[in-house]
């Protein structure tokens, strides 16, 4: 862990001196010089200090920077196709198990000829267009604004109903952080 890097980070990009975390604090300079060059690992109780001089939450001091917050733009998001029908997938954003993407579905086209199942959960909210979901027994149409969800390991099948483009986001939720077409 790099907690010593992400304090001095942060107490620089907030111009907090040393001297003044330590005045807050109740530690030396030269102890706060060792935990920002990760010579020494400090105590809970001190992080929690630390934590609180900078006004941060200890919890975000503990953080490896790949669990820390990610940003995607918009002109810099992957787009990708999937399926049979090439659908066109713009990948919003994502953590190690959950991914979101918007996936538009032109008319009159579908994630495939036949239901498919993949691993994980699945959530969709309809931004626009009219679609028809279909799992096992269960099937429905959907127009903007509806939403929906379900385990994915059942058979499924999404298909764009209307005259024209659906776009519908969707999360889908996993056990292991593979990256392999989903929708």
């Amino acid at each position: 862990m790099d907690i010593g890097s992400t304090i001095r980070a942060i107490r620089k990009r907030r111009n907090i001196t040393i001297a003044q975390i330590c005045e807050e604090t109740g530690l030396s300079q030269g102890f706060m010089s060792q935990v920002e060059t990760n010579k020494t690992s400090p105590s809970i109780s001190t992080l929690e200090n630390i934590a609180q001089a900078l006004k941060v939450p200890l919890a975000y001091l503990l953080l490896k920077k790949e669990d820390r917050m990610s940003i995607v733009r918009k002109e810099e998001r992957r787009i990708t196709t999937s399926g049979s029908e090439n659908l066109k997938v713009e990948h919003l954003s994502s953590t190690k198990n959950v991914r979101m993407m918007l996936v538009e579905f032109p008319p009159g086209t579908s994630t495939g000829d036949v239901p498919h199942a993949h691993e994980g959960e699945e959530v969709h909210v309809v931004i626009k267009g009219r679609i028809y979901a279909e799992q096992g027994e269960d099937a429905a149409e959907f127009g903007d604004g509806d939403s929906f969800s379900w385990n994915a390991c059942t058979p499924h099948v999404v298909r764009n109903i209307g005259e024209d483009t659906a776009i519908v986001l969707i999360s889908i939720y996993t056990e292991s952080d593979s990256e392999r077409d989903l929708i």
